[in-house]
């Protein structure tokens, strides 16, 4: 037990965040032995076991290779890791839908579906079998301050904890950032995502499908079995109205909405509802400190990029500190740290200003904006190269 006025030094690094960025980058850093604090304001108890949130992450070829790598991926349950084979984007009643294949372009599939509340558990359990890792959990971060050796961060129940790089991975609304003083632009995109599992009596055979239909989106992505995640996303002030449907109005509502295509739907869990803002930070580093995950880059979903950009941040951040460790030099030495941020911003820039653009084309419902949709899917469709750069960003340049 920690008295109130204690403050632990450590020669690594203090993470804020064990969510499933923060903890990979812990794992990551004691695979490359470099100790860390991992500082959680939820109970540890529920780090172990978290609750299923209806959410479900599209891995890359890229991620699955870093979660291999630390471990992580061998300790997701085999029998909820779904294939992604193919993917279809349509537009209302356009008859242009751009298809993406895995096979023809060489891989058995696009990427992997798994539920986040799995992957929390991997990381969690990954990094317990790591002792360079301390997880501290109820501890809720109040202050931050740096001096020329070290960053110290300060607890509300008086704690503190003193080293030489603390990282931010607490949410796209990371209070770590703004203790900081370090800005984020928001966009608010006005929109709810209902988020739930849907079991159906046809096979989906391993397609996803974005149907940007007129006044909502919907995405069917397949699980294991026949099941998949279906993610509703509406005007902000239409949430309430669905929520409130009972069970059965609610599936017949969104197998309606999908055109039958998979047979009768039926609610499989409970449904769940999450605002949609997108956050990008100012800047990803400044002196001692980085941002990890959400905190820097906080994506909207419908391009699936939100936790593989946090895993390849994360991979360049580990092979910047290891070899900053392999030298003797401080893991917070700020150019070092300048340069991931730059190159981390090179990768996920374009992609979070890309993916704006899309989702304000396409959840735009005048008629000039239905005509662009269409030609760009049209566009998208007859030009191979085009695809071929899209479906590289979908499986993380596998």
């Amino acid at each position: 037990m920690h008295a109130a006025t204690e403050l632990d030094s450590a020669p690594g690094a203090t993470i804020v965040g064990a969510g499933p960025a923060g903890l990979a980058l812990a794992v990551a850093l004691a695979a490359s032995g470099i100790p860390s604090t991992v500082l959680e304001q939820a109970p540890l108890d529920s780090l172990a076991d978290p609750p299923e949130d209806g959410r479900d992450i599209a891995l890359t070829h890229r991620s699955r290779r870093i979660l291999e790598t630390l471990g992580i991926w061998e300790r997701l349950p085999a029998g909820e890791i779904a294939p992604l084979r193919r993917a279809q984007v349509s537009s209302g009643s356009s008859p242009f839908v751009l298809p993406f294949d895995a096979h023809a372009q060489g891989h058995e599939a696009l990427g992997w579906l798994v539920p986040n509340h799995r992957i929390r558990a991997a990381c969690h359990a990954a990094a317990l079998a790591q002792p360079a890792i301390h997880l501290v959990g109820n501890a809720r971060v109040s202050a931050f301050r740096r001096s020329a050796e070290s960053a110290t961060v300060r607890l509300d129940d008086g704690r503190e904890w003193c080293a030489p790089l603390v990282v931010a991975a607490d949410s796209r609304f990371s209070g770590l950032r703004r203790l900081a003083g370090m800005g984020a632009s928001m966009t608010d995109f006005g929109r709810s995502a209902i988020v739930c599992r849907m079991t159906h009596e046809a096979d989906h055979d391993g397609v996803a499908h974005e149907c940007f239909r007129h006044g909502n989106t919907l995405a069917i992505l397949p699980m294991a079995g026949r099941q998949s995640s279906a993610v509703l996303t509406v005007r902000a002030d239409e949430a309430a109205a669905w929520l409130a449907l009972n069970d059965t109005e609610f599936s017949r509502r969104i197998a309606g909405q999908f055109e039958n295509r998979l047979g009768a739907m039926r609610l499989a869990g409970e449904r769940h509802c999450y605002p949609l803002v997108a956050v990008y930070a100012d800047a990803f580093a400044s002196d001692r400190l980085a941002l990890v995950g959400d905190a820097a880059v906080g994506m909207h979903p419908v391009t699936a990029h939100g936790y593989n950009f946090g895993l390849y941040g994360i991979e360049r951040l580990t092979a910047s500190l290891h070899a900053l460790k392999l030298q003797g030099r401080d893991l917070g030495d700020t150019a070092a740290l300048q340069r991931w941020a730059a190159e981390h911003r090179r990768t996920t820039w374009p992609v979070y200003q890309g993916t704006n653009a899309i989702v304000r084309l396409f959840t735009n419902d005048q008629p000039v904006a239905h005509l662009a949709r269409g030609a760009v899917l049209r566009l998208a469709s007859r030009l191979p190269p085009l695809k071929a750069a899209i479906t590289r960003q979908l499986t993380g340049g596998a």
